[in-house]
């Protein structure tokens, strides 16, 4: 039998004659056909009994020249039969082929492939078998067995490349979470912050409940530092931090929102009812404390607002009333509660006054836009500049933005307001060479009826390619309803519009939500590029947003950069665009037009090291 086998794998000679009439002799058969020609080479092993085959797959795993099929006899000389020879070798290894020869039905199919499975890797040949039938099963069975290890071996790789991507995926929520809480909790009390106090009030403004907001400055804090060291003041704040939470009422926030300043949330029935508590909590505050040793006596000083539901729930305007009421507490002689009240707010009256001069701003010209260059990190080019709004009145001079844009976003102004500011900004592309332009989109400009629609028509009328407008919007209009938002971002991507979200970190939202977005780039805040020389929290932040966006394949813009150093580590971490004083500061059209043909704000470049090169920030200043 075993001569039968090497005969049947014998190269096929010239004297094909004398190997038919082997052929033959051996099969019995006249017209038995040659040995089949095959580009396989086999090496084979011959043992004369079950357990010397077994001992050859087991000596074949050890050395790695593993066996791709095994021809066995269902009757072997005295030890173990067909059978428990094909199970053992199974138990080995599960990839091989076993092919059982036999002229007799000891055992059935389904009895072998029960003990030596699976299935589809055992077959068989019935005796006296033909040269050409064991020749192609073994070439069949050995390709089939490359191809399985290959696709073994694929499938470990992609398996590893899938636990890969999960440890990454991972790693990106451990990243996020940890510069999430960075950004919303103090370093010294771990209490939430001001962005977090912030965005509670934001919150609890959208709800239909009365609640208070009030703000605690600790009376004589200075002298604690001044004489007892920064520790000891330290050590005061997180001891006053501890009675606050312990003193607010259920469901109430208590925020430190810098210094000595902490902020309270919490919901009221009503003005008296908030005063009262603040008297309270004031109270907890006051008396003597054990600060490292030393006795200190402790004192603090409330304003609070009260916020109905039918009224005006800005939460800058909150924050600000609360802010002056402490104001007042702190000139009545300190360790008292102020309720806010309309006396104290001077700009209440201006705020009529500018509302009323803001709606003939366009008809009497005091309107203007000003440019401020966007840099790409590489080469320091002056890719776009950012389109920002300027209103100069003849009764009260030049009125800041962050003073107008309030209040015509609370009243319908804002539109006529966003139309101006497009239809300029459009019209000034026609003579660039090629940059973008950035335009703002307040949250309610953004939740206006047909807002895609109106912008491409005003888009098709100007001439203008879609891709050369960015459309900037806060964290604030897409998360109002992240489902109308999500569809909107989606047809002007789908336009050719880029998306650029604004004041990133300062909102709503987590990289893990902002990626069913469509967006292309983040701007950080500029108050967290302020920070990062200053504040190891700041520069935290900067890293994880600049590595968690382009993890996302988002472009990251840096704004407020203002120094050579912010510059350098900016680019060191990834930023894809820079914006700030550094480059330059807001220009008007002429210098926007001369600084666009140029393309460069560049006086002499340093090439070897890519260092940065040396900036003309001080010409258009």
């Amino acid at each position: 039998m075993h001569d039968s086998y090497r005969r049947s794998f014998a190269p096929v000679s010239g004297d094909v004659g004398t190997l038919d009439a082997m052929a033959a002799e051996l099969f019995g058969d006249d017209d038995a056909a040659p040995a089949a020609a095959t580009d396989m080479v086999f090496r084979l092993t011959h043992v004369m009994q079950g357990l010397e085959g077994v001992a050859a797959v087991e000596a074949s795993i050890a050395s790695g020249e593993r066996y791709a099929v095994a021809f066995i006899d269902v009757r072997m000389p005295p030890g173990i039969d067909g059978k428990e020879t094909a199970k053992r070798i199974r138990a080995l290894d599960s990839d091989i082929n076993l092919v059982i020869v036999t002229g007799y039905s000891d055992f059935s199919p389904i009895e072998i492939s029960r003990a030596a499975g699976p299935a589809d890797k055992i077959f068989y040949i019935a005796k006296p078998f033909e040269v050409a039938e064991v020749t192609q099963t073994a070439t069949a069975l050995a390709h089939r067995w490359q191809v399985d290890r290959e696709l073994s071996e694929a499938r470990n790789a992609l398996a590893k490349q899938v636990v890969q991507l999960q440890e990454q995926s991972h790693e990106l929520a451990a990243n996020e979470s940890r510069a999430i809480h960075i950004a919303n909790h103090d370093s010294l009390t771990e209490a939430p912050n001001r962005l977090a106090f912030r965005r509670a009030l934001t919150d609890r403004a959208r709800s239909n409940a009365t609640f208070a907001v009030a703000m605690l400055d600790l009376d004589r804090f200075k002298l604690v530092n001044d004489t007892l060291g920064h520790l000891a003041g330290d050590e005061l704040i997180r001891a006053i931090c501890t009675i606050l939470q312990e003193s607010v009422p259920e469901g109430g926030m208590v925020a430190r929102l810098g210094g000595d300043e902490f902020g309270l949330l919490f919901d009221s029935p009503g003005a008296e009812a908030a005063l009262m508590e603040c008297e309270r909590i004031l109270r907890g505050c006051c008396g003597t404390f054990k600060v490292l040793g030393n006795s200190v006596q402790g004192g603090a000083s409330i304003g609070v607002v009260v916020s109905a539901p039918l009224e005006t729930r800005d939460p800058t305007d909150l924050m600000r009333r609360a802010d002056l009421a402490l104001n007042d507490a702190k000139r009545d002689g300190r360790g008292v509660a102020r309720l806010f009240d309309e006396g104290m707010d001077e700009n209440i009256r201006l705020r009529r006054a500018i509302e009323g001069g803001l709606s003939l701003a366009i008809e009497k010209g005091e309107l203007s836009l000003v440019y401020q260059p966007i840099i790409a990190r590489e080469g320091l080019e002056v890719v776009g500049f950012e389109a920002l709004l300027r209103w100069n009145t003849e009764d009260h001079g030049p009125i800041s933005p962050a003073v107008f844009i309030p209040i015509a976003e609370e009243s319908n102004l804002i539109h006529e307001l966003g139309d101006w500011v497009l239809d300029q900004s459009l019209a000034v592309l026609q003579g660039w060479p090629g940059q973008y332009i950035s335009v703002n989109f307040s949250p309610r400009q953004f939740r206006r009826h047909n807002f895609v629609g109106r912008i491409m028509e005003s888009v098709q009328r100007a001439g203008i390619e879609p891709n050369r407008v960015q459309i900037e919007i806060t964290e604030t209009a897409i998360f109002d309803d992240a489902d109308r938002a999500a569809d909107t971002l989606y047809k002007l991507r789908q336009m050719g519009f880029r998306i650029a979200l604004d004041d990133f970190g300062t909102g709503y939202s987590s990289l893990y939500n902002i990626r069913k977005f469509a967006l292309d780039c983040l701007k950080i805040d500029r108050s967290f590029i302020d920070g990062m020389g200053r504040e190891r929290e700041s520069a935290a932040i900067v890293q994880s947003i600049v590595h968690l966006g382009r993890s996302l394949g988002l472009g990251v813009i840096a704004e407020g950069v203002e120094t050579e150093a912010q510059v350098q580590a900016l680019r060191v971490a990834g930023c894809s665009h820079l914006q700030g004083y550094y480059f330059s500061r807001p220009v008007a059209l002429e210098i926007a037009n001369e600084i666009a043909e140029r393309r460069y704000l560049i006086d002499e470049t340093v090439v070897e090291d890519e260092s940065v090169a040396k900036l003309g920030n001080g010409t258009h200043g």
